[in-house]
């Protein structure tokens, strides 16, 4: 039986499309033939994960960002990535560590908040 394997990709519309690419590639590090890719079969650990998360309504999770959506990228080293984008003068709008994992966010040039995830361990079911 067919069956999804991951996620495939986020797609949204920005004013400069050639701009926002360039500013995944400069800051994050992110290119490939069309546009920011990843390739899984670097990922490393127990049970790497996707997962799309549904917020009702009334959330504050994605703000400041104006955008009903967010992006979350797995990182392998939360604290080292995090001062790596400070070096690069963004600004770090939050970082914790949730047990499970560590998050950080920023927001991209075009204002899409973007979370950083390295996930430590599983989450707990229903958490």
């Amino acid at each position: 039986m067919a069956k999804i394997t991951g996620l495939g990709g986020i797609f949204h519309v920005v004013e400069d499309p050639a701009a926002t690419r360039q500013w995944y590639k400069d800051f994050l590090g992110l290119d490939g033939e069309y546009g920011p890719m990843l390739n899984w079969s670097e990922e490393k650990g127990d049970s790497p994960y996707s997962l799309i998360s549904h917020f009702s309504p009334d959330t504050d999770y994605l703000a400041p960002s104006k955008a009903k959506f967010m992006i979350n990228l797995r990182v392998d080293d939360l604290d080292a990535y995090v001062g790596q984008l400070r070096s690069k003068g963004l600004e770090i709008l939050g970082q914790v560590d949730e047990g499970y994992g560590k998050f950080a966010w920023i927001l991209d040039c075009d204002g899409i908040k973007i979370e950083f995830w390295q996930q430590l361990d599983a989450p707990e079911a229903g958490g």
